[in-house]
């Protein structure tokens, strides 16, 4: 039987930075984080001509940007407010299979860099739920039926 928590966003935030502290998440390795995955992206022969398309030599917003996004998603730091479904909606040479390619360069990332061993599946669990979602964005998929009624 699965039994069901109640929770506070109060006291989900709680656990969330809970959590990110005791696995060595803090702003100064989502900086290094960050900083490092995209240099490898820039590097990357089939990811790199996206992203330059994109941002061209000007990376300073792109990766502060990205920096609040990863604080928020892996810390609830609440410092990201962007629009990523119509930011990669609109890349015409974006495909569904690059989130594969861009999955498997995070996680090597995230295993090069991460400060604690576990600190990688946390990463993971939520980069895969991101690049799933956007992926269906992207195909035009409709939306989950997740079978909750309005």
């Amino acid at each position: 039987m699965t039994t069901i928590r109640v929770r506070s966003a109060a006291d989900r935030r709680r656990e969330i930075q809970e959590t990110a502290a005791a696995l060595g998440i803090d702003d100064a390795y989502i900086s290094m984080l960050v900083e490092t995955f995209y240099e490898r992206v820039r590097a990357h022969a089939l990811l790199g001509p996206i992203f330059a398309a994109e941002i061209g030599d000007d990376w300073g917003p792109h990766l502060a940007k990205m920096k609040d996004f990863w604080a928020s998603v892996a810390m609830n730091a609440g410092r990201y407010s962007g629009k990523p479904v119509p930011a990669h909606t609109k890349l015409t040479d974006l495909q569904p299979w690059h989130f594969t390619i861009w999955l498997g360069l995070f996680e090597q990332t995230l295993r090069d860099t991460a400060p604690h061993p576990d600190a990688v599946p946390y990463f993971m669990e939520r980069a895969r739920r991101i690049a799933q979602s956007l992926e269906f964005a992207i195909s035009g998929l409709p939306a989950v039926n997740t079978g909750a009624k309005s």
